[in-house]
């Protein structure tokens, strides 16, 4: 039997779909349906390739309510680059909850996973960061450094951004690209210190193995956003800012423990194994508690979600229908 799937490019998809306030809203939308535990998410198939300098995360999410199901393919290969090649790509496949039938796949390159990734750090800015930010930080040069910022700064109207990085001259080109981008102040750092103790929101960004981030440097007003552990091994902050935090939260906590810095935390002994951190999506619902000041400590830890890879594929497939892009093929 035959039937029709629409195929749809990056382009397509970069023409209709942008950082704002309601790509914000959208991801807010996907953490509240995981709070409310009707969703069904299977643990993260991911697949270290230390022989290629490579990972591979498959995810996936069926949320009650939505005509659809995602299921993500992001590949990571790092030596990418030098072949003149971009190190992330990847695609999504998009089925029916009714059928299981294959309706869309998305041939974005990672842009809908670059998208998601980004609204998933406003939402916890909007959440979770102080009332007032002067100063965002930002550890890493890549994509997500420059994304992040932008979709924070829709929630928190800051002035001015630092950036740091390994490499120098990246991160000046990262932060020529905010300035131009949201039309701040941006520099680059000295130090990963300085950006810290100057700054009230920071995001890491990096696929670090080792702390960039040391305990000592906390303050009062100050919001991390840590996204860079994703996968076993990976590690952006000192483990015990876990624990000294006024609050800790993950946006899944059964894949925080596994890849994210609760694992860290866990295994060096700074999180105790009968406790259990609130989830992002429980902040947003009200009811775990959050900040209850501008001078509290609080940390995110974002490992990705597939509620999220449903959501925004949902929401791309509405729109070219809507809008009328995308190629249709079938099946026969």
């Amino acid at each position: 039997m035959s039937h029709e799937i629409l195929i749809v490019t990056e382009s397509e998809l970069k023409r209709v779909l942008n950082l704002g306030r309601s790509m914000n809203d959208l991801m807010e939308k996907a953490f509240a349906s995981l709070a409310a535990g009707e969703v069904i998410m299977p643990p993260i198939l991911s697949m270290d390739l230390p022989k290629v300098n490579a990972e591979v995360d498959v995810k996936t999410a069926y949320i009650p309510g939505f005509d659809h199901f995602a299921i993500k393919v992001s590949p990571g290969f790092f030596d990418n680059p030098k072949l003149g090649l971009p190190s992330l790509n990847g695609l999504m496949m998009l089925l029916s909850a009714k059928t299981g039938l294959a309706s869309a796949v998305f041939l974005d390159n990672g842009y809908l996973t670059d998208l998601r990734t980004a609204a998933a750090g406003g939402v916890v800015a909007r959440h979770m960061a102080p009332k007032k930010v002067g100063t965002a930080g930002v550890i890493g040069t890549g994509v997500q450094a420059r994304l992040q910022i932008i979709a924070a700064h829709i929630e928190r109207p800051f002035k001015k951004v630092l950036v740091w990085g390994r490499n120098r001259d990246h991160a000046e080109a990262c932060a020529r690209d905010i300035a131009y981008e949201i039309g701040v102040e941006a520099k680059v750092a000295d130090s990963a210190e300085q950006l810290v103790k100057e700054s009230q929101l920071v995001v890491t960004t990096t696929p670090s193995r080792e702390p960039l981030i040391d305990a000592d440097w906390m303050h009062p007003d100050l919001h991390i956003t840590a996204m860079g552990a994703d996968q076993e091994g990976k590690n952006e902050l000192d483990p015990e800012m876990v624990a000294q935090a006024d609050i800790f939260v993950c946006d899944r906590v059964s894949q925080c423990e596994k890849l994210g810095e609760l694992r860290a935390a866990m295994e060096s002994g700074n999180w105790p194994s009968d406790q259990t951190p609130a989830e992002l999506g429980e902040i947003i619902a009200g009811t775990k508690p959050n900040r209850t000041h501008d001078a509290s400590i609080t940390i995110c830890d974002l490992t990705g979600t597939g509620a999220q890879d449903t959501a925004i594929a949902n929401h791309a497939f509405e729109l070219a229908h809507s809008l009328d892009f995308g190629t249709i093929i079938k099946t026969d």
